[in-house]
């Protein structure tokens, strides 16, 4: 998992090169200058092409940023559900969400940057409605899985729009300070703890 693997798999062939150049250089300009900073002629300053190629190929920055985004979305989605293929009961499935998340943030710490601060943009930008169904539909199907596994004595706290917020929270929390430098243990060395934490958290 790396930066180029997940622009080559949103965006595979030869035919596609530039559009992955240009988001590669757009990536570096967002973590580099911040989202609001970041210009298309910034962009253009990193990429052999031309500013009528970018608006060609993205429309504007907001193309380009939910480009960014959603690959970047797709491929830890991709991930989790991996993990969660292999999981047997509902601990399982926690520890599985969590491990995935760590591993995934350790893997791609740029797209991670990237993901924190570009949400609340995409999320107030012309692509709110598609990241608003795309929550909706990834959250329904987590939704079942973790229903499927909850049966016996096990129960899941109520309402159940908090528990991926109770499972994921302390680990995105640490996952923060670790990329900004204020912490220096690496988030893998300590998913036991948060997955131990979240499966307490979400039993009553």
């Amino acid at each position: 998992m790396n930066k180029y693997n997940i622009l080559e798999n949103r965006f595979p062939g030869r035919r596609a090169a530039l559009k992955r150049e240009i988001l590669e250089q757009a990536l570096y300009c967002f973590n580099e200058l911040g989202v609001e900073a970041t210009t298309i002629d910034a962009i253009k300053a990193r990429c052999d092409t031309s500013v009528g190629a970018i608006y060609h190929h993205f429309g504007n920055k907001e193309g380009i940023l939910s480009a960014l985004f959603f690959a970047a979305l797709d491929d830890q989605r991709q991930h989790l559900e991996q993990e969660l293929a292999g999981a047997n009961s509902l601990r399982e499935a926690v520890f599985c969400i969590i491990g995935s998340y760590l591993d995934w943030v350790v893997a791609n710490p740029e797209w991670a940057r990237f993901l924190y601060q570009a949400r609340s943009p995409v999320a107030k930008g012309p692509f709110q409605e598609e990241l608003k169904d795309r929550n909706i539909q990834n959250y329904r199907k987590l939704k079942d899985q973790l229903l499927g596994f909850s049966k016996g004595d096990v129960k899941i706290v109520q309402p159940f729009e908090i528990l991926f917020s109770l499972i994921i929270g302390p680990s995105e929390n640490y996952c923060r300070a670790w990329l900004s430098g204020r912490v220096k243990g690496s988030p893998q060395e300590y998913r036991g703890e948060f997955a131990e934490s979240a499966w307490r958290s979400l039993q009553w």
